[in-house]
């Protein structure tokens, strides 16, 4: 994480932006101590950072004191839960500060920690870093992600049985360049998350991923976009580097798809977890082409036996079996 230059400048360039003089700012998730030393670089009055493990938290007041922050940054070696406004921050936050997300934006708690942030300890109009967040799907093809996480055979022993238990994929960066993803389609929003106002109740959606080339459909890719502020964005696609991994869904059986098919799968989450399953494959309408060139020519042929300008007789509606010599054009319109 504090080597991902892109993730840093990002958090370095919300932090200018949002943070004003004079503001009280409170920093969930202390680490290293890098995002406090940014908020307190863009000007804030005081940075408040809170660390529930004692000895990260020892380290990043060791690493703020090397900085010379020591009198702009307290840190509270508390989970941000227990932290009581008037005891271990003397107001609340003008400006909210958190990166407690994992691959799928969920796992670290952070709906949870945030609902109780923003209504606990912050101000009425506080600002957040980030101040959305959006989970996003995709269909992907990758054979190499399928040998990796259900491999046929080990030491000449089927395992095929076992695969079952392999439905979500955890891939590291370098599983995620290893196994070289490919889309089958773009990304569909799957949910959307206010980080300013959480929200704790859980969601489900069904929708339907756009496969807009060929190919098998090995797994679903769920990936997000986090919006720290107006025009700044972190984010974990398949385009997008940094120290995040990302998170595979696995189909049951591999999907063959053409350009136009529709993958329908079904997604639920509460405040910690993401479930994701597919329902599925919806094949893509063969267009009539043939039939209409068909019909097309035949009515231009008709029309040519009437004669320029003729219009075509009329003559009384009959079935289909009550018509005699019946002209396949004729039977084409019925």
């Amino acid at each position: 994480m504090l080597a991902d230059t892109a993730r840093n400048s990002a958090y370095a360039r919300a932090l200018e932006a949002k943070v004003k003089p004079g503001d009280v700012v409170l920093d969930i998730g202390c680490g290293a101590g890098l995002t406090a030393m940014l908020a307190a670089r863009a000007g804030a009055k005081h940075v408040y950072t809170c660390e529930q493990q004692p000895l990260i938290a020892q380290a990043a007041t060791q690493v703020i004191a090397d900085n010379g922050l020591s009198d702009r940054i307290t840190v509270i070696p508390k989970w941000s839960h227990d932290i009581v406004v008037g005891e271990d921050i003397p107001e609340r936050a003008d400006v909210v500060i958190s990166e407690i997300v994992d691959t799928v934006l969920l796992g670290e708690g952070a709906l949870a920690t945030l609902t109780h942030a923003m209504a606990a300890l912050a101000k009425p109009d506080a600002r957040a870093i980030p101040e959305q967040g959006t989970l996003l799907a995709q269909p992907v093809e990758s054979r190499q992600l399928l040998d990796l996480w259900r491999p046929q055979q080990a030491e000449g022993f089927d395992l095929s049985a076992f695969h079952r238990f392999a439905r979500v994929a955890q891939l590291t960066p370098n599983d995620f360049e290893a196994c070289g993803l490919r889309p089958l389609g773009p990304v569909t929003e799957l949910f959307a998350f206010d980080f300013t106002r959480p929200d704790i109740n859980p969601a489900r959606s069904t929708t339907e991923l756009a496969c807009t080339a060929a190919g098998s459909i090995h797994a679903v890719l769920v990936s997000f976009e986090m919006d720290l502020a107006p025009g700044i964005q972190v984010a974990n696609g398949l385009h997008s580097g940094g120290h995040w991994g990302r998170t595979a869904f696995l189909l049951d059986h591999p999907e063959t798809a053409k350009a136009g098919d529709r993958l329908r799968v079904t997604a639920q989450h509460d405040a910690a977890r993401l479930s994701l399953s597919v329902q599925d494959l919806l094949q893509a309408a063969e267009e009539p082409a043939a039939a209409a060139l068909w019909m097309t020519r035949g009515w231009i042929a008709h029309r040519q036996l009437l004669g320029p300008g003729a219009a075509a007789p009329q003559a009384p509606v009959r079935p289909p079996s009550e018509a005699p010599n019946a002209h396949p054009l004729g039977q084409a319109f019925h």
